[in-house]
């Protein structure tokens, strides 16, 4: 029996369904208040689910808390000094976590790049280490230092001790995308440009953090396919 009138365009129509659906619900799931995608390779300080958010239960705040820690210079603090300009980056990290230590370089292109972005390290880890490090690899942009300081930080954004986790706000200090896992350059590049757009207010908060989620939904896929596309050669 021949097919039927557009039932040889039947697939087509329902994987668009589904990719709908999947977009749908990824904004939904994610963008209020928050926007938090989970990486593949997280370095935890406890074992969690790599699969799920990574929440303290408590959701990650609308505005920046109120943190202050000390930083290299010995002086203390307040992540409120950094706020303001334009958009910025707040990125958790530990010496001992080596996706942390990958993506320290791209932190210090980011913050070259731009000076009205700021880009501002805080270290869940000693003092001692994080110096050395920090003068090994050569570190420009502000490090803030605790190591139980650094825990109750962590729990200020509303989320649980897994490494690196990044944050970013925009110009009035509003939480707009959180990154659990490392951060890569395409991830980072079109958080940052959507931050602008809500600075410049071409934007709206919740259409940035809608496009956001969709945007890193599909680079984590694109990146997930490529790196099983690799490991079958």
């Amino acid at each position: 029996m021949p097919p039927r009138p557009g039932a040889r365009h039947l697939p087509a129509v329902l994987l668009v369904v589904c990719m709908a659906a999947l977009g749908f619900w990824f904004a939904r799931t994610f963008v209020s208040p928050k926007i938090q995608i989970t990486a593949n390779e997280p370095a935890s300080m406890q074992q969690t689910d790599d699969s799920a958010p990574a929440s303290s239960g408590r959701g990650v705040p609308e505005t920046l808390p109120a943190i202050a820690l000390a930083g290299l210079d010995g002086q203390k603090h307040s992540l409120a000094e950094f706020a303001g300009n334009g958009p910025l980056l707040v990125n958790f990290w530990a010496t001992w976590c080596a996706p942390c230590r990958r993506e320290i370089p791209l932190l210090m292109t980011l913050a070259n790049e731009r000076s009205d972005l700021r880009v501002v390290g805080i270290a869940v880890d000693f003092m001692d280490e994080v110096r050395r490090f920090a003068d090994e690899v050569g570190i420009r942009y502000p490090v803030l230092v605790g190591e139980d300081d650094g825990l109750a930080a962590v729990d200020a954004f509303g989320v649980q001790p897994v490494f690196p986790f990044t944050v970013f706000a925009d110009r009035s200090s509003r939480i707009v995308a959180t990154k659990i896992g490392e951060l890569h350059a395409d991830e980072a590049k079109f958080i940052i440009n959507q931050i602008d757009k809500v600075d410049d207010g071409r934007l709206d908060l919740m259409q940035a953090r809608t496009a956001i989620s969709l945007e890193l939904t599909r680079l984590a896929l694109e990146r997930s396919r490529n790196t099983a596309e690799n490991s079958a050669k």
